[in-house]
């Protein structure tokens, strides 16, 4: 399958620095002739030096520019249909869903592509190896955590999560060595969360942060960071777009832990379903 360089881009852009966006702007802009150029003369053109542009395309997962020019061409070249289009006011409720829909996919693909396997792997590790893991979230970052507490509860870990920020930061006091603290926030920003992250940490628990911005204090503060991307429309907001990509990191996470823990995983989760069933007519 060919992959969407120019949708990568389009997803890290506001997380690049002043540099780097002035060197997606220009790929973005001028691809054909992209495919053409050799690093030197893209370095000529934007005064910036080689090695910048080097660097660039290593951040975005390419062994180098020439390994980006060929991704690059390889998807120029072959007909692609926009996964993404803007919603227009015209359009009716089909289309709109559609375009939701499609939308939702390119956030899952590009959050995929940007995943740290390292890193991934060493948040499911953290996980599996806990006593406690508490989930975290303000706001809409907080019905990400419900639903993460609503998976791991079945898993047979100690498992929290709490909607009220004065709450999350008492359960965060009380953490250890032994626990670790699951942070999400699409900005990284939130006063809240990261107080609430670093209160864990001071605490000796691990920190996990899922958040859309590599940079961001949560993300920066974290033992292991985890990272989202979508996009902003005129209708719906990055971080409502972002919620997807957040939702499926915890769901993969979910299932390697109850892989990791199966045979104590199998006996949680047949006392849950037991126990649900009951309520049922």
């Amino acid at each position: 399958m060919v992959q969407n360089m120019l949708g990568k881009i389009r997803s890290y852009y506001a997380r690049f620095s002043e540099k780097e966006k002035k060197i997606a702007t220009y790929i973005l802009n001028n691809p054909e002739k992209i495919i053409h150029s050799t690093i030197n003369e893209v370095a000529d053109d934007l005064n910036v030096a080689e090695a910048t542009v080097f660097r660039f395309c290593k951040h975005i997962g390419y062994k180098g520019y020439q390994a980006m020019k060929i991704a690059l061409a390889s998807e120029i070249m072959t007909p692609m249909q926009q996964i993404y289009e803007e919603i227009n006011e015209n359009d009716n409720e089909k289309t709109i869903a559609e375009k939701v829909f499609k939308s939702n996919i390119r956030t899952l693909e590009n959050t995929f592509q940007i995943l740290d396997g390292d890193n991934f792997a060493k948040a499911v590790g953290f996980i599996a190896r806990a006593n406690r893991v508490h989930f975290y979230g303000i706001g809409g970052s907080g019905v990400i955590a419900m639903d993460a507490f609503h998976k791991f509860i079945r898993s047979g870990k100690q498992a929290f999560a709490f909607t009220d920020a004065h709450f999350q930061l008492m359960s965060a006091a009380q953490l250890t060595k032994e626990d670790v603290a699951v942070v999400i926030s699409h900005s990284g920003t939130n006063k809240d969360t990261i107080r609430i992250l670093k209160t864990a940490g001071q605490n000796g628990a691990k920190t996990i942060a899922i958040t859309g911005f590599p940079k961001s204090p949560i993300s920066q503060h974290a033992d292991v960071s985890l990272h989202t991307s979508s996009d902003e429309t005129e209708y719906r907001s990055e971080a409502l777009a972002s919620r997807i990509g957040q939702l499926s990191l915890i769901d993969a996470l979910y299932v390697n832990v109850m892989i990791i823990n199966k045979d104590r995983a199998n006996v949680s989760l047949e006392k849950v379903r037991e126990a649900i069933s009951e309520t049922r007519i």
